[in-house]
């Protein structure tokens, strides 16, 4: 048997056969992935994943990147309960790119663009349905370029927060006078403050985080909210009657930075808005079915729910709309077509 003698001379003639790339590149053990992006997403509402909307946003979108592969790309972090502030300062800093998405009603935005408080007149939609079929034919898009180009914020879904806004107090409520002294919360906004102050009450703004100790310790009579987020909240610890005016179908908006949307790479901000869509029906659908539940929990907690005079309601506050077209001549388009539209 005969033995092959290796020597430095045959490796360099076996080197010189093949090819250049072959001698020069290093071994390829493996390709490094490349960091996920990493984003936080704020909201004002405790972390219960059935019926608070920030949560739910949250689960629903981070359900979708799982399941359209974009889990390793895409990491948001989840901050309920203002733990990175109260909505006025989270909102400013998503307008400023500190915060990269915030999960919140309409009302918030309109302390910098004036014309998302359209959204928030009272008795502007007649359901969450008709709301949609507005927004789906266009009415928001004014609003929503009012609000990229005046606070360089993007809105990139929209669904509902968790049922209709109507009054929980420490008294029953079924006509306007009915709320003549009574000392409603209000979101810190004007359009919501003149629509209870419209409908009676002597409506009150007050920062979402304190409205629990200010109930407790007297200082409200009230506060105007959706059935879910008064269940989720415990405010139905404090006041044990709640009024159906259903006066506000408040629009659920995800929040994004502009600064964060334009540091994402086409294709996978592309990826990121389909998403957002998907997980915002899945939102839209949950909410509407958490609105019944909630309801019927409430009473089980003992709170007394009733139906009032929606009609002197309406009509007190219809001058609300009047005012705001007088205002902002150019919010007189969308408004038409969103009270044209039928669910």
């Amino acid at each position: 048997m005969s033995q092959k003698t290796i020597n430095r001379r045959s490796i360099l003639k076996s080197a010189a056969a093949l090819p250049l790339s072959a001698i020069a590149a290093p071994a390829i053990i493996g390709t490094a992935k490349a960091a996920p992006m990493k984003m936080r997403l704020s909201t004002s509402l405790p972390d219960d994943a059935k019926y608070s909307n920030g949560r739910v946003t949250y689960d629903n979108l981070v359900k979708h990147l799982k399941a359209d592969g974009l889990s390793e790309q895409i990491e948001i972090a989840f901050f309920p309960s203002n733990q990175l502030g109260q909505e006025i300062d989270v909102i400013n800093s998503v307008k400023l790119g500190v915060i990269d998405m915030m999960v919140s009603g309409s009302s918030i935005s309109a302390n910098l663009v004036p014309l998302v408080g359209a959204f928030d007149l009272g008795y502007m939609f007649d359901s969450f349905p008709q709301q949609t079929k507005a927004f789906d034919a266009g009415a928001a898009k004014p609003v929503e370029e009012a609000l990229l180009k005046g606070a360089n914020i993007r809105i990139i879904s929209w669904a509902y927060n968790f049922g209709s806004r109507s009054v929980l107090a420490r008294k029953e409520v079924k006509e306007p006078a009915d709320l003549a002294g009574v000392k409603i919360r209000t979101l810190p906004n004007p359009i919501i403050t003149e629509c209870l102050r419209l409908m009676g009450a002597a409506a009150t703004p007050l920062a979402f985080g304190e409205i629990y100790t200010a109930l407790q310790a007297g200082v409200l009579d009230g506060v105007e909210h959706d059935p879910p987020t008064i269940l989720a909240s415990k405010f139905y610890e404090t006041s044990k009657f709640y009024a159906l005016t259903q006066h506000n179908f408040s629009p659920l908006a995800v929040y994004f930075s502009e600064a964060t949307f334009k540091r994402m790479e086409p294709g996978l901000r592309d990826k990121f808005l389909a998403v957002a869509q998907k997980a915002a029906a899945d939102t839209r659908t949950h909410g509407l079915a958490v609105e019944k539940e909630a309801l019927g929990v409430l009473k089980e907690k003992g709170v007394s729910i009733n139906e009032c005079n929606k009609a002197e309601f309406r009509k007190r506050v219809a001058v609300q709309t009047e005012n705001f077209i007088k205002q902002h001549p150019d919010s007189k388009g969308f408004i038409e077509n969103i009270k044209s539209t039928t669910a």
